[in-house]
């Protein structure tokens, strides 16, 4: 299946496979941490990579909301990757990316990548929004306040498929507290046992892998922990095929 069933104080909401969260009942789709022209600040600082990130990012973001054709999205905090990633875009990207943002009841989350997301390609700005009993937040709070869905720390997990050891993005929750993938291409990911992220989740959490086709949900005590155990006698490769 493209989608797995998460659940944040009551709401019922869809992880897909492409790193979206939707909120049917709101017609919402969010997406976290596009870091949109990544790949141009690299090179500008001399690593070079494929100047592909944002297209392929943008292509990405194009077939999510085809297939959930929402009335909003939430962008839910560093869209872009630094201050002048707006101005670097390609003129077809900005024409893509304006598009997009016309067509819906679009809001950018202010990040800390950008922190005064660009006001020019049309949109909403703010520090965060509530939608019923949900905040939504670019970092996540970690208090026992509201729940909340945030993005920021760019969540991934290693499990154990058919003797081959995977690592994912994913999706991390409990009942009260959603953290989103990173959308965007060159992305990294932050182990889910990081104490940045398990110390968020005291009472455990559930992890909803992202795979090829397919999202897996996975309980905590089910995934691989860094340093676990020796290395040796298993490999990492690109993606499962669930």
């Amino acid at each position: 299946m493209r989608r797995a069933w998460l659940r944040c104080d009551g709401a019922l909401l869809i992880a897909d496979a492409a790193g979206a969260l939707v909120w049917p009942e709101q017609s919402l789709v969010v997406v976290a941490d596009l870091h949109l022209e990544k790949g141009s600040a690299l090179a500008r600082r001399g690593t070079l990579l494929p100047p592909y990130d944002t297209r392929s990012t943008l292509v990405r973001l194009e077939t999510i909301l085809r297939r959930w054709r929402p009335r909003r999205v939430i962008s839910l905090g560093d869209g872009f990757h630094d201050a002048r990633a707006s101005a670097r875009l390609a003129s077809e990207d900005r024409q893509r990316l304006a598009a997009l943002v016309a067509a819906h009841d679009w809001l950018w989350v202010a990040g800390n990548h950008d922190p005064t997301p660009p006001s020019d390609l049309g949109g909403r700005i703010e520090a965060a929004v509530e939608i019923g009993r949900v905040v939504m937040r670019h970092v996540p709070d970690g208090g026992p306040g509201r729940a909340e869905v945030a993005g920021h720390l760019h969540p991934a997990a290693s499990v154990t498929v058919r003797g081959r050891r995977l690592r994912r993005r994913c999706f991390v929750a409990d009942d009260r507290r959603l953290l989103l993938p990173a959308f965007g291409s060159y992305a990294g990911g932050l182990d889910v046992f990081d104490p940045a992220i398990a110390g968020l989740f005291e009472g455990g959490f559930r992890a909803a892998l992202l795979g090829e086709r397919s999202v897996h949900t996975v309980p905590h005590h089910r995934l691989h922990r860094p340093g676990a155990e020796k290395t040796n006698g298993w490999r990492s490769v690109a993606g499962p095929r669930w």
